[in-house]
């Protein structure tokens, strides 16, 4: 083996052994993450987005859609090479703003893992934004002849008819119940929404948006019901467990579970005790995806027994399948 000469002023270290060599370069892959899946228990980091969409909302915004990865916290969303949005995992949509007239953009998305690892990114969608328009303070009139249909038990089909405005349509956002859910662009008339559930009833209703960000009123909702049924097992939390502990000189009955797997982050809870409503539960923007826990007041009396069971409103807006109830015993657990 070659010698290596020292930098001027500088001593070479001790030769250290073969083996220590070896040993210090594997601890050193497995703590920078090289190798087969080290430091990420095996488990890739998110992959890429898939069906990315990009629709002119205003001369200055693009209106950015994809579909959930499993796996995701969250998204970032580029234009071009810079971050220009962060969204939580439950989100599949947003609108990028202070865009420039005139100009066309390209977007993409990376999901991002709980551990903040990314994927990789998603294929570009274009836009571009239309015209600057002078000061205009008018909105187009609302959508006519809102109509829809169900297609299978998991989608619908919505078509109207197009609004007019002193100026373009520049885009059409639909709305479920009071959630924008999708946007078009303003040459369209017709929109697929995804991610519903099989047997249950939903409403639906279309705004017109112009260039200067005017939004017109709700055209008359569509009310579909779409076909199949649903007994809620699929959507219900599962894995409940409930046990009690006392503090302050009160009960209070601690529970855990699975959240449903879903289209989406689950952030809402209902929480039922011996058949009535307890409680309601909302997580902000880090809700759990493992395990789920909440704790609540249960009384200051020992012995008695109370059923619990627990319920999550879905992305879909409709709430999923009550958990399998379980039983608890104030002061079993002391």
């Amino acid at each position: 083996m070659p010698a290596v000469s020292a930098p001027a002023g500088r001593r070479c270290p001790r030769p250290f052994p073969r083996v220590a060599l070896l040993c210090a370069a594997s601890a050193l892959a497995a703590s920078c993450g090289w190798g087969d899946g080290a430091g990420s228990g095996d488990v890739p980091p998110p992959g890429a987005p898939t069906g990315v969409t990009a629709e002119a909302g205003t001369a200055t915004s693009v209106h950015v859609m994809w579909n959930t990865v499993a796996g995701a916290d969250g998204y970032e969303v580029y234009r071009g090479r810079t971050k220009v949005r962060e969204v939580s995992g439950s989100q599949r949509m947003v609108d990028v703003t202070r865009l420039r007239p005139s100009t066309a953009y390209a977007f993409t998305v990376r999901a991002r893992d709980e551990d903040g690892r990314t994927g990789p990114p998603s294929g570009e969608a274009r836009a571009t934004t239309p015209a600057a328009v002078a000061e205009d303070h008018a909105p187009p009139a609302p959508p006519s002849d809102v109509r829809g249909r169900a297609v299978g038990g998991r989608a619908v089909q919505l078509s109207w008819s197009a609004a007019t405005d002193g100026r373009d349509v520049v885009s059409y956002d639909i709305h479920q119940g009071g959630t924008k859910v999708h946007s078009v662009g303003g040459e369209q008339t017709a929109a697929v929404v995804t991610g519903l559930r099989p047997g249950h009833r939903y409403a639906f209703t279309v705004r017109a948006r112009d260039a200067a960000g005017n939004v017109s009123a709700a055209g008359g909702p569509v009310r579909i019901s779409t076909p199949g049924t649903d007994d809620g097992r699929a959507t219900a939390p599962t894995g409940l467990r409930a046990s009690s502990h006392r503090a302050d000189g009160a009960y209070h009955i601690d529970l855990s579970w699975v959240p449903p797997v879903t289209d989406g982050v689950v952030t809402e809870y209902r929480i039922r005790l011996d058949g009535e409503p307890a409680t309601s539960l909302v997580y902000g923007g880090d809700a759990p995806r493992d395990r789920a826990e909440h704790s609540f007041y249960a009384g200051r009396e020992a012995g008695v027994t109370h059923r619990v069971r627990v319920r999550a409103k879905l992305p879909d807006g409709t709430w999923g399948g009550w958990s399998a109830e379980r039983t608890v015993t104030t002061g079993a657990q002391d």
